[in-house]
């Protein structure tokens, strides 16, 4: 590969700093293997009704000397409350940034990464190239050293979303709401909220990318209406429900859209030495199996989504995108990509009623090397082995999450190749363990606040 590049360092009393005069040229030669990874970056806020999409432009388009500036102030205590929340924000984003510079992915789905809804507005994405991913970073946090390359991504997507964007009707059965985010069509503060975004070093083919946001819940081929199975005397039902009744009615039944966010279809070309190869990135965030109320109506819904690209990758005829196309896959090969919020071998993976992970990960037309918690490039790390959690894990070293399971995926097709695979969980006391522990920072000095709650999960296949 061959890369121009100009760098110019700077040195502060607390922070080696690089900046990028040129950007990273993008190889013109043919490639043979390609990695495709995943990453939950945990940059949405939780719980928040404030939160913004302004907010994510604001801080995606930080100049580098201003985060340099904020920084040193942090780390001497000089900042009051308003600028320390900032601060912090910076060092997420920095550390996220490093995590993509080391593993350096070719092909990258960003799930939690904020849009404006539409996917049409490009300021974040373009604001976290240009002064996150084009700027070296430090494996040492906001420690000095240890600076990685700069990584550019000409081709970036940023994608409709089903997340904040109310459907007019009151479909938590607690009465409507304009700023209730669970009457939205995808839970979220507002639209664009939790969203996605595909950043690649190989051009994603627009013209044919098929996406599934109004795909509708009913239309899933053996789709289940949840009912109120959670009957507490202590707790009271909502009005004109009793146990037993279906959870949704029927407008609120004919109005469900299957994905929390977007199933999207995305076909990367790729440079090979005989002309090229096209991988469709099979891209998704499923509602988690959780927050349930009265039914079992997101575990459900989770295990649809998923079974939504085994329906996919099998040619179910029935299945229609937003362009009103009818089909499944009609491609050659394939990667499932994104924080599935499901573990195939534990929890409701393993419940037959919620089990879509599962029967998805097991056909045969996936790749089971990788697929399988068992199989030969089942991705794992020494991080992930030695974490602690509340939930035991018949596989520990697979946990992809802070939170004891497997829930990220970049698997590809059986007909690709495997040749490694990964998760970027650093183990205590190794090079680079500050991306995910800090006790400096925020409350807790892990997860979210300094850098995310998953890990960087990836696969790198040949395609010669």
């Amino acid at each position: 590969m061959s890369i121009s590049k100009t760098l110019c360092v700077l040195l502060s009393s607390t922070i080696l700093f690089g900046c990028l005069n040129t950007q990273e040229i993008e190889p013109s030669e043919s490639m043979t293997t390609v990695k495709f990874a995943q990453f939950n970056v945990s940059f949405a806020h939780d719980g928040d009704p404030s939160e913004n999409f302004e907010q994510w432009v604001e801080f995606m388009n930080i100049e580098p000397q201003t985060q340099n500036r904020l920084i040193n102030s942090w780390l001497t205590n000089a900042l009051n409350e308003d600028e320390k929340k900032l601060a912090e924000r910076i060092i997420q984003i920095r550390n996220i940034a490093a995590i993509i510079q080391q593993v350096r992915p070719d092909v990258l789905l960003l799930n939690e990464f904020n849009n404006d809804g539409t996917g049409q507005s490009r300021e974040a994405i373009d604001g976290f190239q240009k002064n996150y991913l084009s700027q070296p970073q430090s494996l040492n946090s906001v420690n000095s050293g240890n600076l990685q390359r700069p990584i550019y991504y000409p081709f970036k997507q940023s994608y409709a979303t089903n997340t904040g964007l109310h459907a007019g009707i009151d479909l938590n059965n607690n009465g409507l709401s304009k700023a209730d985010p669970n009457d939205a069509y995808g839970f979220g503060f507002y639209h664009g909220h939790y969203a996605f975004a595909l950043f690649s070093k190989y051009k994603i083919d627009t013209e044919n990318t098929r996406t599934f946001q109004t795909f509708k819940r009913k239309d899933l081929p053996s789709a289940i209406m949840p009912v109120v199975n959670v009957c507490k005397e202590d707790k009271p039902l909502p009005d004109a429900l009793q146990c037993g009744d279906n959870w949704f009615n029927e407008e609120q039944w004919e109005a469900l859209r299957l994905s929390s966010k977007n199933h999207v279809d995305a076909p990367i070309i790729i440079p090979t030495p005989n002309g090229k190869v096209v991988i469709n990135a099979l891209l998704a965030h499923p509602t988690p199996p959780a927050f349930d109320t009265f039914s079992d109506n997101n575990k459900y819904r989770n295990s649809e989504e998923n079974l939504f690209w085994l329906h996919y990758i099998q040619g179910e005829h029935t299945l229609y995108d937003d362009n009103k196309r009818k089909g499944g896959f009609s491609g050659e090969h394939f990667v499932i990509m994104g924080d599935l919020n499901a573990d195939a071998t534990t929890r409701t993976g393993a419940d037959e009623r919620f089990n879509g992970i599962n029967q998805l990960m097991s056909h045969a037309l996936v790749n089971q090397d990788v697929s399988q918690a068992n199989g030969e490039f089942a991705p794992a790390s020494l991080g992930g082995l030695e974490a602690n959690s509340k939930r035991p894990h018949p596989m520990p070293a697979t946990r992809t999450s802070t939170f004891g399971v497997r829930a990220d995926y970049a698997v590809p097709s059986a007909s690709l190749k495997v040749i490694e695979s990964g998760v970027y969980w650093q183990a205590k006391g190794a090079e680079g363990e500050l991306l995910f522990n800090d006790s400096r920072i925020g409350k807790r000095g892990s997860d979210k606040e300094v850098s995310s709650d998953h890990r960087l999960v990836w696969a790198t296949v040949q395609i010669d």
